[in-house]
């Protein structure tokens, strides 16, 4: 008996040392960039911390990653005097080391990506989300810092921005919209000391623009061990992209237009069991967002209720109005949308019939043909069609100074986005 109590201490020691909780999952490194930028140029220097959330203050080692190459055990890692070589995804690990049971291997953070740019011009974007209605602030850098007399801003290969006057590198695009988001890239000029005018266009970079509140899915769940077997499950899955603090978020659901119940805070509902058309919307009233949810049908629809998803009619909140028992309700009618009015419609000059008779003249201008086939002029102060007078409905160009896209100056020399098989080495750029 005394064998079997000390066995069972002994198997639960370890327990009592370390938490079962302990496990590979529970605890996930976070990456924070102490200084530099995720692009840099070659020969510049970036610095990086690896960071545990525990509350049970644990003694972690920490193992820094490019890709799956293990690289070192630090908490933190700096490239210095970094190579385009250098460039790729980096990761960290935390280990902790159990006194028994051996260590325990948490899983690695999300990577970073640093590239380490050999050319001469860099566009930096925002490291954090940027958000509908945000200011977009960007930054065109160019190698050693030169005066740079203008800086131009493109989007998927257009221009939509050009900037002179002091630092001109600063390039800000208030209340962007999903619209703006693209492949973005910039191009700067500055004077050399031979008199010649340089010009650098920068590797294009992806901006993501979110949106504040997306479009709800809604989820209907028919089996689920925590309700009864006559109850379903309504879910509204939808992403809130506003920063802290945020207002709070509301929910409703709708069974065939008819709101179930007031609103709630939570994205979920549970109902009984019926057939129906349910859809969900999500509201944030101290920023007058509102999204509706797809309807989705459950079970089977009575026919009348299908057409009405046809025509897209969205659920109402307030309560149908009662027709009289004599009346019926009116036909559902769709309009079609007015067709717009074109201004200055000039009319075109009617097309003379194709003269097929080979024994007949030809016609002569200013005579029409009558039935006995003699030609008879005709008055034509009466008769002419005359157009309206064009020079009155040209459209004047605008001055597009600031969004005209402008061929890139071919007298100027021009510096292509540099090829990152080695380090640029211009001996124009050099000296």
């Amino acid at each position: 008996m005394e064998f079997l109590l000390l066995f069972l201490v002994v198997l639960t020691l370890p327990q009592s040392i370390v938490p079962e909780v302990l496990t590979e999952a529970q605890y996930q490194p976070v990456i924070t960039m102490v200084s530099g930028d995720s692009r840099i140029f070659s020969g510049e220097s970036v610095r990086l911390n690896c960071s545990i959330a525990d509350n049970r203050y644990y003694t972690w080692k920490h193992q820094w990653f490019r890709g799956e190459q293990l690289l070192l055990e630090s908490e933190e890692f700096s490239l210095w005097n970094a190579n385009y070589r250098e460039s790729g995804k980096y990761s960290c690990q935390g280990i902790f080391i159990r006194e028994l049971g051996g260590p325990v291997h948490t899983t690695h953070s999300l990577p970073l990506e640093i590239n380490v740019d050999s050319g001469w011009a860099i566009l930096q974007v925002p490291s954090h989300p940027i958000l509908d209605g945000d200011t977009l602030k960007l930054t065109c850098r160019v190698r050693r810092n030169p005066k740079l007399g203008e800086v131009f801003l493109y989007r998927d290969d257009m221009e939509i921005m050009r900037q002179s006057g002091p630092n001109p590198q600063y390039l800000f695009l208030p209340n962007i919209t999903l619209n703006d988001q693209g492949l973005y890239s910039c191009r700067a000029t500055w004077d050399h000391a031979t008199h010649r005018s340089i010009s650098a266009i920068s590797v294009a970079r992806q901006v993501t623009i979110l949106e504040l509140l997306t479009e709800p899915v809604l989820e209907v769940v028919q089996k689920d061990p925590f309700i009864q077997p006559n109850m379903m499950k309504l879910t509204c899955h939808v992403q809130y992209n506003v920063r802290a603090p945020a207002p709070p978020l509301h929910f409703y659901f709708y069974k065939d237009g008819e709101r179930l119940s007031m609103a709630s805070s939570d994205n979920n509902k549970v109902v009984k069991l019926t057939p129906g058309q349910y859809s969900c919307r999500a509201k944030v009233p101290k920023l007058d967002l509102e999204r509706w949810s797809e309807t989705k049908v459950f079970g089977e629809v009575p026919e009348t209720h299908s057409r009405l998803s046809l025509v897209g009619l969205q659920p109402r909140a307030r309560r149908p109005v009662l027709l009289p028992p004599q009346m019926t309700a009116p036909a559902l009618i769709l309009h079609t949308a007015a067709q717009p009015t074109i201004a200055w419609l000039t009319p075109e000059a009617p097309t003379a019939p194709l003269n097929t008779d080979p024994t007949s003249k030809p016609m002569l201008s200013g005579e029409t043909t009558h039935n006995t086939g003699q030609a008879v002029p005709t008055n034509q102060t009466t008769s002419q069609v005359v157009p309206k007078d064009q020079t009155t409905s040209q459209a004047v160009p605008t001055n597009q100074t600031t969004s005209q896209v402008v061929p890139k100056d071919q007298t100027t020399s021009h510096i292509e986005p540099a090829d990152m098989s080695g380090d640029s080495s211009d001996p124009l750029l050099l000296e």
